[in-house]
């Protein structure tokens, strides 16, 4: 049993956040990285909102900065995965990875979210053969070729103007006649050449012959059904709570969120969130990293308070 002051969950600018705060105050904290080193920003090619950057930066590059500065002050890195945890006891707090238990004197959860699934026939058995989640990773193998993004928010567009810089043509398919996603976004997509959108249409079913081909759409307002060829599938629809660890151990909202106070601290006493864990809302870098650093800061503050009893 590996015992540890503060163990913190996820990888993302909320947890880096949470370390740095946490690492200056000489807790040494273990930070455990989950499934997806540097969370959804490390798969985001341009960050442009985030403060003190007014060329901008890429998603990889900013986390790997926090990370940096996070192990300056002497925060760990572990490359794994926490597979079961028990809060029930209080403090200290149990948890397995694949390969090592651990208990902590205090508990930092940022596991952020993940993508959610159109749930269309052909999605899943064309994961890596047209259809992705990430353009970053993947717009690099679609040069000269034309591909469909899903979705109407910040994400669908960034990850669509991303993708101008290879593809032939990027059609957005939006289930509404207006996008959600930022204005400034909003100017750059519909002005973008390379750009067009297929309005009011929902994705039903994706096609191909070991690879995509075409994507079966139905407007969702004269209810006429298209075939639409394509090359790939981006697919930028919103993203749930990476919480099914908690369940039972931590008290979550209606769509599964946890529940923080002011304070960032669970329903758990020891146990704090920070992110998009905990933030249905805002889903910022920015905002993360506050969360993160006020999640650091009640962690000592609880530790401290727990040591002078």
């Amino acid at each position: 049993m590996q015992k540890e002051k503060v163990i913190i969950l996820g990888s993302g600018p909320a947890g880096w956040s949470a370390a740095i705060y946490t690492s200056r105050a000489n807790l040494n904290p273990l930070l455990i990285s989950g499934n997806e080193l540097g969370g959804q920003v490390s798969i985001t090619y341009e960050v442009e909102n985030y403060p003190g950057f007014p060329q901008g930066t890429t998603g990889p590059e900013l986390v790997d900065s926090m990370r940096q500065q996070a192990e300056k002050f002497g925060a760990r890195l572990e490359i794994n995965e926490v597979i079961e945890v028990d809060f029930t006891k209080g403090s200290p707090f149990y948890m397995k990875t694949h390969s090592q238990e651990y208990e902590a004197d205090a508990v930092i959860v940022a596991t952020g979210a993940s993508p959610v699934r159109l749930g269309v026939s052909g999605e899943s058995d064309f994961i890596g053969r047209g259809v992705s989640f990430c353009a970053t990773c993947d717009g690099f193998f679609f040069r000269g070729k034309d591909v469909v993004v899903v979705g109407g928010g910040d994400s669908a567009l960034e990850e669509g103007l991303f993708l101008t810089k290879y593809a032939s043509a990027v059609r957005v398919i939006h289930r509404r006649d207006m996008l959600r996603a930022g204005a400034a976004l909003q100017r750059r997509a519909l002005t973008n050449d390379k750009m067009s959108f297929v309005w009011d249409t929902a994705v039903e079913r994706i096609n191909g012959n070991g690879k995509v081909q075409a994507v079966e759409v139905r407007n969702l307002k004269s209810g006429a059904v298209e075939t639409l060829p394509t090359d790939g599938v981006f697919i930028y629809v919103g993203h749930h709570p990476n919480s099914s660890l908690f369940e039972g151990q931590l008290a979550m909202d209606e769509h599964r969120y946890l529940i923080t106070d002011k304070k960032m601290t669970t329903s758990v006493p020891g146990v704090f969130a920070a992110g998009e864990i905990q933030d249905p809302l805002y889903r910022q870098v920015a905002t993360s990293v506050g969360q993160g650093s006020a999640a650091g800061i009640m962690a000592e503050r609880w530790l401290s308070e727990r040591a002078s009893r």
